[in-house]
């Protein structure tokens, strides 16, 4: 073979090497709108799925805290003329009434709107309301004032939305003061509706 024509072959060889084999193109396909809107959608409805059982998760730990908290504070007692134990609980607290009144004063709205608050969330809970009174009256007189204080705190209660069969009212009048002492700071703090609880 000439030399001529091994320089030829040798050219077009280094030709083709240096050319190389074609590479591929790889088309990337783009997402097209309606797929790219239904991934959004997707997506949107994943994070309020996540949102509401993060919320219902919230709920029932702080239902499960108010449960204890509300247990925790439950102390039995025992009264006369009541069979077997009561429990009061610090979170129910008394409304006090001005001297010979039974009228619900407006400080005290707000505290009975905190204790249907309280029994709202434990539709099992029944409480009993007490009437008291200050010593000063007949003890007749106190007996049926006492009534008319438990009466006015039970239908407050119930314009609010506890159900009245799960409240009853008791009076003591001037039997049971809180505080025994002969001033107008005890009487005022004698002249109350107390609340009991009866079952849970």
């Amino acid at each position: 073979m000439s030399k001529k024509c091994l320089v030829v072959i040798l050219v077009l060889f280094l030709g083709l090497v240096a050319l190389g084999c074609p590479k591929k193109t790889v088309m990337r396909e783009e997402p097209s709108a309606s797929q790219s809107a239904a991934d959004k959608e997707r997506a949107r409805l994943e994070a309020e799925q996540a949102l509401r059982e993060k919320e219902a998760r919230d709920r029932e730990e702080a239902a499960k805290k108010a449960q204890t908290e509300f247990e925790k504070s439950l102390v039995a007692k025992k009264y006369p003329g009541i069979e077997g134990e009561v429990l009061e609980s610090r979170l129910l607290k008394d409304v006090y009434f001005d001297f010979d009144s039974y009228d619900i004063r407006s400080q005290d709205a707000e505290t009975l709107k905190q204790n249907a608050a309280l029994l709202t969330k434990y539709p099992n809970v029944k409480i009993q309301v007490e009437g008291h009174c200050d010593e000063r009256g007949t003890q007749e007189y106190n007996l049926a004032l006492g009534e008319r204080r438990a009466n006015a705190a039970k239908r407050y209660l119930a314009s609010l939305g506890i159900p009245s069969d799960r409240m009853s009212i008791i009076t003591y009048g001037e039997e049971r003061p809180f505080d025994p002492a002969q001033t107008e700071e005890a009487w005022a703090k004698n002249r109350r509706a107390h609340f009991v609880i009866l079952s849970k």
